[in-house]
């Protein structure tokens, strides 16, 4: 596989390098007629009687089997002509060629060695014989003809040089759209494994499918591995199905429960499991009863495309506003792929643009589909961030005193119990805190209370612990070095300007020890609380350590 792929780089490059001058150019689409083979016929004969031939379109009518398919007369042409046409079921072709002095050569190929002639575009590409006299008709004989699309599918006469600008133009085209494809695929791969959203597996699972079918379609495939060519076509069906069963799971996930509620969910569950049904059925059975097979395939992909568009509708109209763009998004895509279905029923004919729009339109969907889920990936960063501000808030307020913003009593024991190293504690009790509120009523209080707050932050050091445990009363854990610590609070709440000039004053107590546990955390309180006590009695406006055990 490997060789192949250098051989076929190689091949473009030296295209385009060693691309030949100008010269007669050969560009002729070739109108046709056919009819069934009969026992007995012969090419030499066939060319002559125009006995039995049609030339209506469409063919499919006629049904599967084997045909003679026979040329209008062919223009002038000079120089190497190849004859091309699109890949279509069938067991085996083989083209005779009729040239002006009465002679007749052939080539041709069947399904397991048609890669060797199968081109970009999944076109049969076969060089014209070379001979002294001119060619003036070419006749097909088509075996084993499945006639779902037709039996010689757009046959042109090209000079080289033509064939070989589309080629390269061809070459562009695919190598452009797996390009993108591929950039889509791994940019979405690395945000669904940082993201983990739900519709990040399938909207990769379409992308993957969506460039191994552009491979197959291509037939690039083919031209690697040397694939049997109608095994080639089933390949494509279930890939093509795989793409778009994908993208209705991507929507289905992408949209929220608003837009798929109701009938359209169980709707689209049907019409994921129909479309791979068909698909199934059509890669297993073919080519028995290959009308009824194509045609029900035909129709379960276009009632997959008629889900689509309540889908739409409903993020049209919907509250979230990335549907909008998703909904542009599918706008080309819907248009192709009915344009493809339609053309499946019979109802368009056959174009290659047509047959390969599936690729542009879904490439301009991919791009667009990832601006909508970029969009919406802001959409629930917003929403994950205000979220967690929410929770960042309620956390705070849960563990804040909401007069003064220090810790309260629950979150300093949480922060205090479980230091296994020796601290300082400092217990700190607003003087005659009743005679505060009486005089300036609890509006005041509450001010003093706020002074005090500040003044203990201003104090104690950044990795400090201070909290309000309740009422006027306030505590402060620090490192055992910072035995200087109480008297600088003390010096602090003096120096602060409480509401109406009014005295306030307070008493600490402190005490040094580590709080490895509840009890510990106990133990040193109550020291510290009796240090506080001692302070009061002794005047209040002061600071005590603990007495030593």
């Amino acid at each position: 596989m490997i060789h192949r792929l250098i051989a076929l780089v190689a091949a473009m490059v030296a295209a385009l390098v060693w691309a030949p001058a100008a010269s007669a150019q050969t560009d002729v689409a070739l109108a046709t007629c056919f009819r069934h083979v009969q026992p007995g016929d012969r090419p030499a004969a066939l060319f002559g009687a125009m006995d039995g031939f049609a030339c209506r379109t469409p063919r499919r009518s006629d049904g599967p089997g084997d045909y003679w398919v026979r040329s209008a007369p062919l223009p002038p042409v000079d120089g190497d002509v190849t004859i091309r046409s699109g890949s279509l079921w069938q067991d085996s072709a083989t083209i005779y060629v009729l040239y002006a002095d009465g002679s007749i050569r052939s080539l041709g190929f069947t399904s397991a060695n048609a890669w060797q002639h199968l081109e970009l575009g999944a076109i049969f590409s076969l060089p014209l014989p070379r001979a002294t006299a001119k060619p003036v008709r070419l006749l097909w004989h088509v075996r084993g003809a499945a006639n779902l699309r037709g039996l010689v599918l757009g046959p042109r006469l090209m000079s080289s040089d033509v064939a070989q600008s589309h080629a390269l133009a061809l070459a562009a085209f695919y190598a452009a759209f797996v390009g993108l494809a591929g950039a889509l695929l791994i940019f979405n791969a690395a945000l669904g494994a940082a993201l983990r959203q739900r519709f990040h597996p399938p909207y990769c699972a379409m992308v993957v499918s969506l460039i191994a079918y552009a491979a197959s379609s291509s037939g690039l495939l083919s031209q690697l591995t040397g694939l049997d060519n109608n095994v080639r076509l089933r390949l494509n069906v279930l890939l093509l199905a795989a793409t778009l069963s994908s993208a209705l799971i991507f929507a289905r996930r992408f949209f929220g429960a608003d837009v798929t509620r109701g009938w359209l969910r169980p709707a689209i569950d049907l019409g994921i499991v129909a479309l791979l049904g068909s698909a199934t059925a059509y890669v297993v059975l073919m080519p028995w009863h290959p009308v009824l097979l194509d045609r029900a395939m035909a129709l379960s992909f276009m009632a997959a495309l008629l889900l689509t568009l309540p889908l739409l509708w409903r993020g049209w109209h919907g509250k979230d506003r990335y549907a909008r763009p998703f909904a542009i998004a599918w706008g080309l895509p819907m248009l192709t792929a009915m344009a493809r279905v339609l053309q499946a029923l019979g109802v368009l004919q056959w174009n290659f643009w047509i047959d390969n729009s599936t690729l542009i339109a879904m490439a301009l969907e991919a791009c667009c589909s990832a601006l909508a889920i970029a969009w919406r990936i802001k959409q629930l960063g917003e929403e994950r961030d205000a979220a967690r501000e929410q929770e960042m808030l309620a956390r705070l307020l849960a563990d804040s005193d909401p007069l003064t913003g220090l810790m309260n009593r629950r979150s300093f024991l949480r922060e205090a119990i479980g230091r296994c190293e020796p601290h300082v504690l400092i217990l700190v009790d607003i003087d005659h805190f009743k005679q505060v509120n009486e005089t300036l009523g609890h509006d005041g209080g509450d001010q003093v209370l706020r002074v005090f707050a500040q003044a203990l932050r201003h104090a104690a050091p950044g990795d400090a612990l201070v909290s309000r445990i309740g009422g006027e009363e306030f505590a402060i854990l620090a490192h055992r070095d910072a035995t200087d610590l109480p008297e600088a609070i003390l010096a602090s709440i003096r120096a602060a300007p409480m509401p109406f000039d009014l005295a306030v004053t307070a008493s600490l107590g402190s005490e040094c020890g580590a709080i490895a546990t509840e009890t510990d955390w106990k133990k040193l309180y109550g020291r510290a609380d009796d240090a506080l006590f001692a302070a009061k009695r002794a005047g209040r406006d002061r600071l005590r350590w603990a007495a030593a055990a």
